[in-house]
């Protein structure tokens, strides 16, 4: 089936392809129902376009498939800033690194009660950050499976992390409503950045524009306090609230109400962020003036799992197993194919290949040097 994402306003177009036959090189013949035309054909990709519209969709199969790494459903992915591992935690109730060519698996990090809910390569690519169900936020060595370190002082399970710049500081969001920055040399809890009352779904830390009044904090900073300044930190929230708190002063930025709980959110730049929601819509916002969205995008009306920021646009995954990027203009889609109808919980990116994982329990890897 075919989904063609258009500018906000207008309603989305559907159509089928069907393969009518097989080339001798092995690639596909494709026919398109009326109004979508067909373009080029090759083993990995197909180039449908919507003249009518001036849009047009690039679908990209996977360059690699990982089904080992697993037994049950991955709900979360991360590759190293290298390149050359993967982290994953999954519902079988493991964290596992692996070698992000092959999917082979080189350690198991255990420690965690009840599920993992989320995980992420600090920087330097040798140290992993994870949040469970069980409340604890815990940092290990990518290198002997080592946890050295457990945070301990949220009420409810972890949805999300951030680190702040290099990492002396990370960030955690909770069940239990609050987002709470950690200071990692000493294991101990800086202080309660917000305090929603409400499930904190996503969060992401970026350095705002300098014309954003930030606030002042209003009471002296730890000295353990480090890379907080310049700094603002969105909330994606169960209550359909996207909030920006300044992360130094601990005061609200923005507020913004959307169609539904919001469930993940990226920055694009200092000015721009992006927030997606249960109900499928993917909000651009302007930090400096949140009253009205930049633009709306709506593909189905599935979950909105990841947002992330990729070139000139971002990547977007959808709980009916939609997974794709966009472009700026939103006239050229890349659409990631095989999830089927699988939730697509997570993407991570390095360089030119992405890797998303879904609730089949399977890690797929996507060259983009293949178009």
């Amino acid at each position: 089936w075919l989904t063609a994402t258009l500018p906000t306003g207008k309603p989305t177009l559907y159509g089928s392809v069907t393969r009518r036959g097989l080339s001798s090189q092995g690639v596909p013949d494709i026919a398109a129902s009326e109004g979508f035309l067909v373009g080029e054909v090759t083993k990995k990709s197909i180039l449908i376009s919507c003249p009518h519209e001036n849009v047009s969709t690039k679908f990209l199969a996977p360059y690699t498939t990982f089904s080992r790494i697993h037994q049950k459903s991955i709900t979360c992915l991360d590759i190293s800033s290298g390149g050359g591992l993967g982290v994953s935690t999954s519902t079988d109730g493991t964290m596992k690194i692996w070698q992000a060519a092959n999917g082979e698996i080189r350690r198991l990090l255990e420690g965690h009660v009840y599920d993992v809910n989320c995980c992420r390569f600090f920087p330097s690519g040798l140290v992993v950050l994870s949040g469970g169900m069980d409340a604890q936020l815990k940092i290990w060595s990518a290198e002997d499976a080592s946890c050295v370190v457990t945070f301990k002082g949220h009420k409810g399970g972890i949805l999300d992390t951030a680190i702040v710049d290099r990492g002396r500081n990370v960030l955690s969001c909770s069940r239990d409503g609050t987002a709470r920055l950690w200071d990692c040399g000493k294991s101990s809890c800086l202080g309660v950045i917000a305090d929603c009352g409400s499930p904190i779904n996503g969060i992401a830390v970026g350095t705002a524009d300098n014309s954003l009044n930030l606030g002042t904090p209003e009471k002296a900073l730890s000295d353990r306090e480090v890379g907080t300044e310049g700094k603002i930190l969105l909330l994606a929230q169960e209550d359909k609230k996207l909030q920006g708190v300044g992360l130094q002063s601990r005061q609200p930025v923005f507020l913004f109400v959307g169609s539904d709980a919001f469930n993940c959110c990226t920055f694009l730049s200092s000015t721009y962020v992006l927030a997606g929601t249960q109900d499928g819509n993917i909000y651009q916002l302007d930090v400096r003036n949140t009253n009205a969205p930049i633009q709306v995008i709506h593909r189905s009306g599935a979950p909105v799992l990841c947002l992330l920021p990729y070139r000139d646009g971002f990547i977007a995954s959808q709980g009916d197993g939609t997974c794709f990027i966009v472009q700026q203009d939103l006239d050229y889609v890349l659409d990631l194919t095989e999830a089927d109808c699988d939730p697509v919980y997570k993407v991570a990116s390095w360089e030119k290949e992405i890797y998303t994982c879904c609730r089949g329990g399977i890690v797929r890897r996507y060259q983009l040097s293949d178009l």
